[in-house]
């Protein structure tokens, strides 16, 4: 017959022992903090599967008044903090606070302990709900707050496949096709197109949108003008400077955001193209940078902080118990035009 303590759930002091390791060490591991070594994090995964540790879910007496987390992985991007202000905005009206978050190492979040722990220290601050702002491999969250029956809304997902997946975006297919109609109007044929990652959705919709403006125009989608990479300066510049030097250079370059488009102008600025005599440039997003480029950036405005405010308001809806009325929100976007775009070069 088994005892009490043989029957009893493991705790947080039961995987540290198995492991070899403190308690603050394993709440770290769990949790993806970048101060514990690999090696240290497998032994403790390990000892949480060999244990069957599970963290609780229960929650905690915490404070009175609720919270949304917000959780990414990189801050420092125009795009976040239009959609942050636009979250705090919507946090405010709603009379919750707003917790920012960012989520466990990529390397971590996959694991199921982790993101159960991850999600029950945000059910400890009080949190209701949580919004994931372009969070890559988001799926083991989504479940873990799913588990613990707490509302994940993401916006503008990355490598999800989740088939319960509530989010919100922007129309990114008829936005991209609006501004490659804009261009092909001015006279431009050989169009290229500098995107995001594959793995994003809203990167995915923005190209496609690309290629039916194209296809309806009777023009041909070069795969040598397309290119698929990460949402940055760098990337712009890099394959800027690829296709610019090239035997038959574009006479404009799409970018997939406001940030590659910022790399396109610096790589056609330092290669002496002249924009836009000589080169058209569009963006995608409308972040206060577009304004301030020179020259100034025309791309495809996305109301991003009407996308934050949707998010809050949508997530607060379901933790009231309460169903979206569409899985999928999408906001609709407009064309700003600006002095980065004119006719084709003869």
């Amino acid at each position: 017959m088994s005892s009490d303590a043989d029957r009893r759930r493991p705790t947080l002091a039961d995987v540290a022992a198995a492991a070899g390791v403190s308690k603050a060490t394993v709440s770290k591991a769990l949790n993806g903090r970048d101060d514990v070594s690999a090696e240290t994090r497998e032994r403790v995964l390990a000892a949480v599967t060999e244990i069957g540790y599970r963290p609780t879910t229960t929650p905690a007496t915490g404070p009175d008044r609720r919270a949304v987390a917000v959780v990414f992985d990189i801050p420092a991007s125009p795009y976040i903090l239009g959609v942050l202000q636009g979250a705090l905005a919507g946090a405010t009206d709603e009379h919750v606070d707003l917790l920012s978050r960012l989520a466990p190492d990529r390397s971590a979040r996959t694991h199921r302990a982790v993101a159960r722990e991850w999600v029950a220290d945000q059910r400890a601050a009080g949190v209701v709900g949580i919004v994931g702002l372009t969070l890559s491999y988001p799926d083991g969250l989504i479940r873990a707050a799913s588990d613990a029956s707490m509302p994940f809304v993401m916006v503008d997902p990355v490598d999800t496949r989740h088939e319960h997946m509530v989010s919100v975006g922007s129309s990114n297919w008829a936005g991209a096709r609006t501004a490659t109609e804009h261009l092909i109007g001015q006279g431009h044929r050989r169009i290229a197109w500098v995107g995001g990652p594959e793995g994003s959705d809203a990167a995915r919709d923005r190209l496609y949108g690309y290629q039916a403006a194209l296809d309806a125009a009777g023009l041909a989608v070069d795969p040598a003008l397309v290119r698929a990479d990460r949402f940055d300066v760098a990337t712009g510049t890099r394959h800027a400077h690829d296709l610019l030097t090239s035997a038959q250079p574009p006479t404009a370059i799409m970018a997939g955001d406001d940030e590659i488009a910022v790399g396109v102008l610096a790589a056609a600025h330092a290669l002496g193209v002249r924009v836009p005599e000589q080169l058209s440039v569009t963006g995608f997003d409308d972040t206060p940078q577009a304004a301030w480029t020179t020259p100034p950036l025309t791309t495809v405005h996305q109301h991003l902080e009407d996308m934050g405010r949707m998010a809050v308001r949508t997530v607060l809806a379901m933790a009231d118990g309460g169903r979206p009325a569409s899985r999928h929100v999408e906001l609709a976007t407009s064309l700003t035009v600006r002095a980065s775009t004119g006719p084709a070069p003869a």
